[in-house]
């Protein structure tokens, strides 16, 4: 730093001595001492004691620089309120550091610092501290005496765990922990009476802490930990919660409760193991963004998550109707109830034109969910998870108005002529169950362009599927092909997705790499020699150009 930088307030300015009639602007005996000093993203490797020569700063930032050390004149800059050094190389803070009496922003981010002074909690005026990205172990005890501070950053460090002392904060705001080495939270913790956002991702908390007192609390983080259970006590706690992110735990289940956090706007629960939601979720008044992808969901299919959260939100509330007792209880049939309605979702037929009867176990469909259509035109029909053996012949009566039915899951073992009626059909989804073929009626789908058969019983592909136009995707994985027809394919101008892992395949005809048109082939899991798993990893396109170049010619 030039020295003159250090005795700005000292020197008598150059024009002074030249010029001797002095405007109003000029008059230089009446300057103000210096008060912001910013030498950042410089490549200083000390600070001169002589800092001390600037007693009125008010702000220092010397971020971004090669600092090793601080010097101990900084003690004596009384005025200051801002002191940024954070991106350097600093191994300690200096002792004086902690006599600065005004002093209401430490940055010290990005550090090499492995303690903190344990007097720090002189600092009473400070609001705002950040020590986050360095090498911290412990914190210091009298952080409890920091009753000011309303933005504490400890996040990016080696903290196995917090004193409980830090509830003694009673200001504190916004309290930042993530990428640590805690496994709990202390409980005192939660008499934080104005804490609003609690950052604790990245750590190895085993369960959500409990925040009683935390009646102000608006943003709780918390994925990337080992947090297997949700308590219900907890959620109700948290009356004000705006954001509950839980991404990437081990949670498996979320309690009824959840819908006591009214104010809830976003719910991040992506990449757990949960199998079922409560689908009064479904009514949480203020809920915009709600992340699920990543879970096992048996209810909920994996197209509608794609569709968006307020989809998503209108068939779990759909649901709840639904959602009476369980699967093998009886509703009970009151002289007011018509046997279609105690079977049936009658709202989702009306406003949805879905039609679901589905993970009941029943080997047939009952007639009144057929009678309960009526004239409603249906779009959907969702008869999966059961235990039929073949495909409901009343089917038939929706085919002037579906386009969706799902049979997977049950024990169908042929296609019968009904389905083959079904002209507006454009996806069907058949997977696992026992098929060995499909009939050449269904020919007279012109309009059917997605046909999931994954995990059945083909040994051969089915003939019939080279003469449907619209195919857009076959799904055949799981089966026991051993064989496909490269010169019929190439012939589907639509197909865009073919998926045949894990058949039988003892070669891959190298026409296939003729079907231009296809933009996700998917081979793994045959006995096929070539090509090598090396090709199919590198995706389609180069898949496709390996077979070309095995064409004879």
């Amino acid at each position: 730093v030039p020295e003159h930088v250090w005795r700005i307030n000292l020197d008598v300015p150059e024009e002074a001595q030249q010029n001797l009639s002095f405007g109003a602007a000029d008059r230089w005996w009446e300057q103000t001492d210096l008060t912001k000093l910013i030498l950042a993203s410089n490549k200083l490797q000390s600070l001169s004691e002589d800092v001390q020569l600037l007693p009125a700063l008010t702000m220092l930032d010397v971020h971004d620089n090669q600092l090793t050390s601080l010097p101990s004149a900084l003690g004596q800059l009384e005025n200051l309120q801002k002191l940024d050094v954070s991106h350097n190389k600093l191994r300690s803070l200096p002792e004086e550091l902690l006599q600065l009496p005004r002093l209401r922003s430490l940055l010290v981010q990005h550090n090499e610092l492995s303690l903190l002074p344990e007097g720090l909690g002189q600092l009473l005026t400070l609001e705002e501290l950040d020590v986050s990205n360095n090498q911290l172990t412990a914190i210091p005890t009298s952080f409890a005496l920091l009753v000011n501070l309303v933005r504490l950053n400890l996040a990016c460090n080696q903290l196995k765990e917090l004193p409980a002392d830090l509830s003694a904060m009673k200001s504190l705001r916004l309290l930042d922990c993530t990428k640590n080495y805690l496994e709990t939270v202390p409980s005192k913790l939660a008499t934080m009476a104005s804490l609003e956002q609690l950052y604790l991702r990245k750590n190895k908390l085993r369960s959500l802490p409990e925040f009683p007192s935390c009646k102000l609390l608006k943003e709780l983080h918390a994925g990337e930990n080992q947090i297997e259970i949700l308590n219900a006590e907890n959620l109700k706690q948290l009356s004000s919660l705006c954001v509950l992110e839980l991404r990437d735990n081990k949670i498996k289940a979320v309690p009824e409760e959840i819908t006591v956090l009214q104010k809830l706007e976003r719910l991040d629960l992506a990449n757990n193991d949960i199998s079922r939601l409560p689908y009064t979720l479904g009514n949480l008044p203020q809920l915009k963004f709600l992340a699920l992808e990543g879970n096992p969901l048996r209810t909920i299919r994996r197209d509608l998550l794609q569709k968006g959260t307020q989809e998503l939100l209108k068939y779990l509330r759909s649901k709840i109707q639904d959602d009476g007792p369980g699967p093998n209880e009886e509703p009970p049939v009151t002289a007011m109830t018509l046997p279609s309605q105690s079977k049936v979702n009658a709202h989702a037929i009306t406003t949805l034109k879905l039609l679901e009867y589905s993970d009941k176990q029943a080997a047939e469909i009952p007639a009144a969910v057929f009678d309960a259509v009526g004239t409603n035109p249906v779009a959907t029909v969702n008869f999966s998870k059961n235990q039929l053996r073949e495909i409901p012949p009343r089917l038939v009566e929706l085919k002037d108005s579906v386009c969706d039915v799902s049979l997977g899951f049950n024990k169908i073992s042929s296609v019968s002529s009904e389905l083959c009626l079904l002209h507006k059909l454009t996806h069907l989804d058949l997977r696992n169950n026992v098929l060995t073929a499909l009939p050449e009626e269904m020919e007279a789908l012109k309009r059917l362009h997605t046909i999931n058969l994954a995990f059945n019983r083909f040994k051969v592909f089915p003939s019939v599927l080279y003469h449907l136009p619209a195919l857009e995707t076959i799904l055949l994985s799981n089966n026991q092909v051993g064989s496909i027809d490269p010169v019929q394919l190439k012939g589907m101008e639509k197909l865009g997705t073919l998926d045949l892992q894990n058949n039988d395949l003892l070669q891959v005809p190298p026409e296939l790499g003729n079907c231009e048109n296809l933009r996700s082939l998917l081979l793994e899991g045959n006995p096929f020699r070539t090509p090598r798993a090396a090709v199919l990893a590198k995706g389609t396109a180069a898949v496709l150009e390996y077979l070309r170049s095995r064409i004879p010619s």
